[in-house]
């Protein structure tokens, strides 16, 4: 059994992030700081990423003046706790490989130093020196204390209700 590792291409690899709410959803990015693939005979069998809490930006919010009042409060301790937390670790426990370029993904993810499971399915392509894989996780953001405007911990609030799950969009590019 031959195992490579790969590290992770910060400059080509990103997430974006989706999150909803009953009025609408607003998306945006996050930065990967480092990380690495790894593939035993020719198949995906491990790997981790930093994730920059710090980075995240947020597009669909197009005024200056709201867009920033938006990301400090993602900053903020009713978030991701930037200033105490940042970074946001992924970590593959199991590399399950369906089909040719298939896979389901098992791993922990940690958010504001909080750890659990996650499980998705990705799309991994191995070529010469590089991988490029692509994933959507789901995060239950009260999982990580993220409780704010959640339906589960607070009563009555109608439009302002944030949903619990958001969407990871990630794509790495790998090279040995």
């Amino acid at each position: 059994m031959e195992t490579k590792k790969f590290e992770v291409v910060s400059a080509e690899s990103s997430i974006d992030w989706t999150g909803k709410k009953v009025t609408g959803a607003h998306n945006g990015t996050i930065a990967i700081k480092e990380g690495t693939l790894d593939l035993t005979d020719g198949k995906l069998s491990g790997g981790h990423f930093v994730i920059d809490t710090r980075s995240i930006i947020i597009l669909d919010v197009t005024d200056s003046a709201t867009n920033t009042q938006f990301a400090d409060h993602l900053f903020s301790e009713d978030f991701f706790a930037t200033e105490n937390f940042p970074e946001a670790f992924f970590a593959v426990t199991d590399s399950a490989f369906i089909s040719e370029t298939n896979y389901q993904i098992t791993g922990n993810l940690t958010i504001k130093g909080i750890t659990h499971p996650v499980v998705f399915r990705a799309v991994v392509n191995i070529t010469d020196g590089k991988i490029t894989a692509s994933g959507k996780i789901i995060v239950d953001r009260t999982k990580y204390e993220m409780k704010f405007r959640s339906g589960n911990f607070v009563t009555n609030l109608g439009d302002t209700l944030i949903y619990n799950e958001f969407e990871l969009d990630v794509k790495l590019v790998a090279t040995l």
